[in-house]
């Protein structure tokens, strides 16, 4: 794995609202260069967990660590610039342009070069021609892909994804997630996707989480996961692809 791909701990992270633990004492190594799927139920705690990296959701108790440095040290912006993250609704500013968007974090860090535009749209797979277009000129397809060059743009090296593909149509999806592996291989990310969809998970992770109750219950690769390892409940999110595969067996003529 690349050098300068991050290693990610969590250690004793719990997280409570009020009476309700969303995240249950976790403690978890990620190797740098990892590509981690972290999947489960709704309301099993993935997507609170993933936030306590970048710090959206402050850990109860315990820390998480990158490098072994606490992400608590230190202002939460300068943290957040070293990590991409890319969520479900994409989150573009509807006012600004392509161009205007992507830079936003480099702006921000008084790091703006203009033909960096260029250099994040060739990244992403889009045309530069889009450089200049606004948000809602675009497919969904296109307007994640500009999430996730804005995202990379200051260079970080952890990709958090939560639920990134989960607004976009089948074909699309697919298309994408295969697009971020590419770019994890080639940038040397660390990489933490957050998913429900265990066939995602599979196809694209290096190690698959299993969430539920706020609870880590299963951690396997994807070969041992399909080999009927990892517990009860990571098979039973296994058997959901399993069976829609055999029902459209069935099908054919």
């Amino acid at each position: 794995m690349p050098a300068l791909s991050p290693t990610l701990a969590f250690e004793g992270v719990t997280r409570r609202y009020g009476a309700t633990v969303a995240v249950d004492d976790v403690s978890v190594q990620i190797v740098g260069g990892s590509f981690v799927a972290l999947v489960g139920a709704s309301g099993s705690g993935k997507s609170t967990l993933l936030k306590t990296i970048n710090r959206l959701v402050e850990p109860s108790a315990g820390r998480v660590t990158i490098d072994g440095a606490d992400v608590a040290d230190g202002p939460a912006p300068a943290l957040r610039r070293r990590i991409g993250y890319v969520f479900q609704t994409i989150g573009l500013f509807p006012h600004m342009t392509v161009a205007e968007n992507i830079t936003v974090p480099l702006r921000i860090a008084g790091r703006h070069k203009p033909e960096r535009v260029g250099e994040l749209l060739d990244l992403v797979d889009l045309s530069r021609e889009v450089a200049g277009r606004m948000p809602d000129a675009l497919s969904g397809g296109q307007r994640q892909r500009v999430a996730i060059a804005r995202a990379l743009a200051p260079g970080a090296k952890v990709l958090l994804l939560d639920e990134a593909f989960g607004a976009l149509d089948p074909v699309t999806r697919d298309a994408l997630g295969t697009e971020i592996r590419r770019l994890h291989e080639r940038l040397g990310l660390t990489t933490i996707l957050v998913t429900h969809d265990m066939a995602e998970a599979l196809l694209l992770a290096d190690r698959v989480l299993v969430m539920k109750a706020g609870r880590i219950v299963a951690d396997a690769t994807p070969g041992e996961l399909l080999a009927g390892q990892g517990g009860a409940d990571a098979q039973a999110l296994v058997q959901v692809p399993r069976d829609q595969a055999a029902r459209l067996a069935a099908l054919k003529p």
